[in-house]
């Protein structure tokens, strides 16, 4: 006869086989209409960053650190949204919403790489603006091609190491009991709120995470804006602040949306239990909206690089 402290010994070590991803919670009837806007938006940031990618590495013009960062955050971007919506338009179109547990915790870790070197490619693009308006002279001295390379090594190198923790505190939870997820995604906390044991260290480490890195981040990033602010108005010409602020204005409206969009999600989150389909919703969106606007706004902004597409899309002619 099973007493009760072996059947609890078999529960706790019993472990699903795989995770169901179940979809957008409230309307798993109807969510396949949302494939089309996704696929769009999906298919856009694949072709445009690729053609930010190919056009900077193609026209000389463009072999500047600036634009040697656009180009890695442009590889960022596609790593990105291929990491989350293959997956997502799988689960709208063929309904294969079943996931093994090695793939899902891999998702894991590459949405959190990922968030944490598009964070770091930003401060590097800020970095990059304060030497150029603030130190214009040495500027061709500090920001090399060799330092750009560097920072996108240590930038790779951070967030790979420092998101190991998280997938790999998820994969030791027991999952014992229901393998349905409410989401398009395997979500860190989606995917330990399925445990039968204590997730709050998985918590935990998340929060401190996402703290120490994209925290820390945009402090170092705002720091940068108001030593740049603060050269810029002592300039004497009107002229000269609006040429040096334009240099910016395109790295700024990105960096609004990324963040913003970062603390609206963590807000929505907290109200998930209540609308849970806010926070999932909220969760897609800011991993694929991102780079499908980023080459947007630089090419709308940049006259370098919408010259570049058309040396690269519209080729002249050689004369006889």
């Amino acid at each position: 006869m099973m007493t009760p402290a072996t059947r609890l010994f078999n529960r706790s070590h019993f472990q699903v086989k795989e995770f169901i991803l179940m979809g957008l919670p409230g309307i798993h009837s109807w969510q396949h209409w949302l494939s089309l806007p996704l696929a769009v938006l999906y298919l856009s940031s694949i072709s445009a960053n690729l053609l930010i990618f190919i056009t900077i590495w193609k026209e000389p013009k463009l072999h500047h650190p600036m634009y040697q960062f656009l180009s890695v955050l442009s590889v960022v971007d596609m790593g990105l949204s291929t990491t989350i919506m293959p997956k997502i338009l799988a689960i709208f179109w063929f309904d294969a919403k079943a996931i093994s547990l090695p793939e899902c915790f891999a998702q894991i870790y590459a949405i959190h790489c990922f968030l944490g070197m598009e964070s770091g490619i930003f401060l590097c693009m800020a970095f990059d603006r304060y030497v150029a308006i603030c130190h214009p002279l040495r500027y061709p001295t500090i920001v090399t091609a060799s330092s750009v390379f560097k920072a996108t090594v240590f930038m790779l190198l951070r967030n790979g190491l420092a998101v190991i923790p998280v997938p790999v505190l998820a994969a030791q939870r027991d999952y014992c009991s229901s393998n349905e997820i409410d989401h398009c995604l395997c979500s860190n906390l989606g995917v330990t709120s399925l445990s039968c044991d204590d997730r709050r260290l998985n918590s935990i480490c998340q929060m401190v995470g996402a703290f120490l890195i994209l925290g820390g981040d945009l402090t170092l990033i705002v720091f940068s804006y108001a030593l740049i602010f603060s050269s810029v108005l002592k300039l004497n010409s009107a002229e000269a602040v609006s040429k040096a602020l334009s240099t910016c204005s395109s790295h700024l409206i990105l960096i609004l949306f990324f963040y913003t969009v970062i603390v609206v999600l963590f807000v929505t989150h907290l109200a998930g239990r209540k609308y849970p389909l806010i926070p999932v919703l909220f969760n897609v969106l800011h991993n694929i909206i991102p780079p499908a606007l980023n080459p947007i706004v630089y090419a709308f902004r940049t006259q370098d690089l919408r010259l570049g597409f058309q040396k690269l899309l519209l080729p002249r002619k050689k004369e006889k």
